[in-house]
């Protein structure tokens, strides 16, 4: 029995003036990796893509490990886009030929009265396959759940952006300044 999972988180960050715009930083999307995770759960795969374990959840009696590979661009009009494009569980390795995660992201300055905020929006879907003794769970219970736990990964990569995105942006923005005038 095939179940679908969803959840979805916005963000609006005001972001403090600073030497350097938020637009150049966000040019360089590797803060933004930096932000979601550490040296320890992010590995760089190529120039835009990158793998994130995440750490064990709990669903019902399994303990399982997402890992999922990622890419993360900017456009051309600065928008920064996050989609995976690969993932795995450990944990339940038999599930992972039936299940698919999509997670679809975009966060961009916006001006508002001369102030600049980040708006953002992501959005996180998981379509799996749960053998038994899962069925017998009644499906209002399964859904609940599943919506929670991921609400719960969103709500954690929240807080995590929302704690280390702007703190990275003003260390990046002082050391670019100093080394421009330096220069």
């Amino acid at each position: 029995m095939y179940n679908n999972f969803f959840a979805s988180e916005s963000v609006n960050l005001e972001v403090l003036d600073n030497p350097i715009s938020i637009h150049s930083y966000l040019s360089q999307p590797q803060g933004i990796v930096k932000a979601l995770g550490n040296s320890t759960t992010i590995e760089k795969l190529t120039n835009d893509t990158y793998r994130l374990k995440m750490r064990p959840l709990k669903f019902f009696m399994l303990k399982i490990e997402p890992i999922v590979e990622m890419k993360i661009w900017t456009t051309s009009v600065g928008v920064v886009c996050l989609q995976s494009v690969a993932c795995e569980l450990k944990g339940i390795e038999m599930i992972n030929e039936h299940f698919q995660l999509n997670l679809n992201g975009t966060m961009q300055p916006i001006t508002i009265q001369e102030k600049t905020f980040l708006n953002g929006q992501v959005e996180l879907s998981l379509q799996i396959f749960l053998p038994a003794p899962f069925n017998k769970i009644p499906k209002s219970m399964l859904l609940s759940t599943g919506n929670s736990l991921l609400t719960k990964i969103l709500l954690k990569m929240k807080k995590r952006l929302m704690e280390k995105l702007l703190l990275d942006y003003g260390e990046w923005a002082n050391s670019e300044n100093n080394y421009v005038v330096a220069a």
